[in-house]
């Protein structure tokens, strides 16, 4: 076989098979992106669901759920998290991703979590829901409060 041919054939199977690759890896991208919707919630909201093996994994052998949240900039904010099934932790994720507060005990001794803290910046937040370790899934109670100060 000359050398021309053998560069042009070689020209014609790796050309489909990049876009190949690049179609993969844009579907897979766009995919992932719809998976992961986080759940609204108003600002100030008590609600009861449940942690599953079907919710993020989190690395550690247990799950998170994410609920999304708009806040304002001077917001306090009490992240209020209960479990009967799993030790509880909750965690406050910044508009820019970045982990703005977090909690695994609450100050009553228990597995619960409890989490106060001030907005400094008007945005969209994440609150997660997981399970500390591999503690496990099950039902909880998420209560997120905007504190008013006193007059």
């Amino acid at each position: 076989m000359n050398k021309f041919l053998a560069v042009s054939l070689i020209r014609i199977i790796l050309f489909p098979t990049t876009l190949l690759s690049l179609g993969i890896g844009m579907s897979t991208a766009l995919a992932q992106n719809k998976l992961y919707s986080p759940i609204p919630l108003a600002n100030s909201t008590e609600i009861s669901d449940t942690l599953s093996d079907k919710d993020i994994p989190t690395g550690q052998g247990g799950f998170a759920r994410d609920y999304i949240v708009k806040l304002s900039k001077g917001d306090n904010l009490a992240v209020d998290l209960s479990s009967d099934n799993f030790d509880s932790m909750i965690t406050l994720l910044a508009p820019d991703g970045s982990t703005l507060a977090e909690n695994d005990d609450g100050p009553d001794g228990t597995s619960n979590s409890l989490l106060f803290t001030r907005i400094t910046e008007t945005g969209t937040y994440i609150i997660r829901v997981r399970s500390f370790g591999e503690t496990g899934v099950g039902n909880f109670k998420l209560k997120v409060t905007k504190l008013q100060p006193m007059k």
